[in-house]
């Protein structure tokens, strides 16, 4: 894919919440410094799109310092603006790297059910395939049926083995037997499902530690990744789900998921900036290659209005 493609892709995934953005600074024009008023009205627009309250204070305070030469005009304050989110988004944006050794990388997918967990799994291992990676996958959400079908569905398509059980399985004794498997084929990465199920914690974090102490008697190491798709639509909920997942599953990274057309892509930075976990990738639709590391750069002048 060309990357102008995918800076195309990332446009159209944030417009609504650059949109909304540029609604809320509109106005906010000064000289050579922006007064406290003004300051407030910037950090109530960031808030407002979605950036948080943390994010927004920390780019009204550096504004505040901020000497505009040519005056503060709509465009100067919006380039300001991208130059503070992709300061926010730089330590985060981590691609997820196979480097395990030995061989599987095993990494827990985890999200609440219609995150978009499945298909990112599959763009994920798609993603590892380009990479020339030899890639597996595991259906360890044996609690919906639907689940593994989605699954081996989507192996298929992307033309990966799927270790699979009956609906209601164990899933650690699965995942027990696709690392073994995984280990014998010496697969690069094994991209392991797992259950999405938030209004039960205790039974979750239950499953989750039996899973982790059957990786642990074949791979002290493993798993290597505990990655939480958010689906970006969720807004603020989503900053409530790695709170949870976070304390319930020992998150590592995040793949923030559904920014083709939200207005709520601001989500992103709010992350970033509260928790400071890895943002490994972005998805911005339907596709299979619609998930990509993504370019904090690109990302913070999207966001921003700067690229249009």
């Amino acid at each position: 894919m060309s990357a102008e493609t995918w800076t195309d892709r990332v446009l159209g995934g944030f417009r609504k919440t650059s949109e909304r953005l540029a609604e809320n600074l509109s106005g906010i024009v000064a000289t050579t410094r922006l007064d406290p008023g003004q300051l407030d009205d910037l950090e109530d627009a960031l808030i407002l799109s979605d950036l948080g309250p943390a994010a927004a204070a920390r780019i009204r305070h550096r504004l505040a310092e901020e000497r505009f030469e040519r005056g503060a005009d709509e465009a100067a304050i919006k380039e300001a603006v991208a130059r503070e989110i992709a300061a926010i988004l730089r330590p985060v944006a981590k691609p997820l790297e196979i480097v395990a050794f030995p061989r599987p990388q095993v990494i827990l997918v985890i999200g609440v059910n219609g995150s978009g967990k499945t298909t990112t799994i599959a763009k994920l291992a798609h993603l590892f395939q380009e990479q020339d990676y030899g890639v597996m996958l595991a259906a360890g959400d044996t609690f919906r049926a639907a689940a593994i079908e989605q699954l081996a569905v989507w192996a298929g398509r992307v033309g990966v083995p799927i270790v699979r059980g009956a609906e209601g399985g164990d899933p650690a004794s699965i995942v027990f037997d696709a690392v073994k498997l995984a280990t014998d084929q010496g697969t690069d990465a094994l991209i392991v499902d797992t259950a999405g199920r938030l209004h039960n914690k205790r039974e979750l974090m239950d499953e989750l530690a039996k899973i982790r102490r059957v990786l642990g008697r074949l791979n002290p190491q493993a798993p290597h990744d505990v990655v939480l798709v958010l689906d970006a639509t969720n807004g603020q909920n989503a900053l409530q789900q790695i709170e949870i997942f976070r304390d319930v599953a020992g998150v590592t990274g995040l793949i923030m998921t559904k920014l083709d057309g939200t207005a709520r892509g601001g989500v992103l930075v709010a992350a970033a900036e509260q928790y400071g976990l890895p943002i490994h990738a972005i998805g911005v639709g339907e596709k299979i290659d619609d998930l990509r590391p993504f370019d904090p750069e690109l990302v913070a002048k999207v966001i921003a209005g700067v690229v249009r």
